[in-house]
């Protein structure tokens, strides 16, 4: 009888740890899940966005897109009691860079990208190799000093060779047209900051800022105004801003245009 309830004792025992046996053996059967994208975006709320393809305006504004090379062009205006001064200029062969500059009043140094139009570079290049810069000597400065206007100097690096100069007024037609050149740049960049700024923060600003625009264009001092339709396209449609900027946006869109 001992003898009989030890053998079933002993079956029962041995079924049992084979049942679990065969649990724990298809547990460790089923791998875990893999975490697929769908499931990680599912959990995660706050995904960056895939970046896309910039415009050239968009470049120019959003600090970190710009990939410049090394820069080869340099340019320096200083004239306390500007606007804005100094106001620096690098940038590579590209036209991409970098713009800082100092508010009149304030001791803070703004620092943005640059991305220079094709035009504008063209203008810069071939107003260099007329002059063939690094091989002249020229002293572009006039007989008089005109320091009370600003002084301008540009530095070029390139193929381990490299050349400043430094004037206020000059009658080598060439050296103006450099220095113009290189003052529309920095009239667009130091605008496009003030503006984007009374954008987000100061709407009713932007009226007046749209007719500070009107007057660059007037008077020609934009480096390349078509290279800017793409931002006044944006400013016409942000209802955010006043009735008057969006509209004043359209008839500067159509004022380029029409000139071309």
């Amino acid at each position: 009888m001992k003898l009989h309830l030890a053998v079933s004792f002993l079956l029962i025992f041995t079924g049992c740890a084979l049942a679990c046996l065969q649990v724990n053996g298809s547990a460790a059967a089923s791998p875990t899940p893999t975490p697929t994208p769908e499931s990680i975006d599912k959990g995660k709320r706050n995904v960056r966005p895939v970046s896309k393809t910039l415009t050239d305006e968009q470049i120019s504004r959003s600090s970190g897109e710009v990939v410049a090379g090394t820069p080869a062009y340099f340019y320096e205006f200083t004239r306390p009691g500007f606007s804005y001064s100094p106001v620096l200029i690098e940038h590579d062969e590209e036209g991409r860079g970098k713009i800082s500059f100092v508010k009149d009043g304030s001791e803070e140094k703004i620092t943005d990208p640059i991305a220079l139009s094709p035009v504008t570079l063209g203008k810069i290049k071939r107003t260099l190799s007329a002059l063939d810069f690094l091989n002249s000597n020229e002293n572009y400065q006039y007989e008089r000093d005109y320091s009370n206007l600003g002084d301008v100097t540009f530095t070029v690096r390139k193929e381990g060779r490299e050349r400043t100069v430094k004037y206020n007024w000059t009658a080598n037609k060439n050296a103006k047209d450099l220095m113009d050149e290189y003052r529309r740049i920095a009239n667009e960049y130091t605008w496009l900051f003030e503006f984007n700024v009374a954008r987000e923060n100061q709407p009713l600003r932007t009226p007046a800022m749209m007719e500070a625009f009107s007057g660059f264009l007037r008077r020609n001092d934009l480096p390349d105004p078509p290279h800017l339709i793409p931002y006044l396209t944006a400013v016409s449609v942000d209802e955010r801003l006043p009735l008057i900027t969006r509209n004043h946006a359209l008839k500067l869109i159509k004022q380029i245009k029409k000139a071309g």
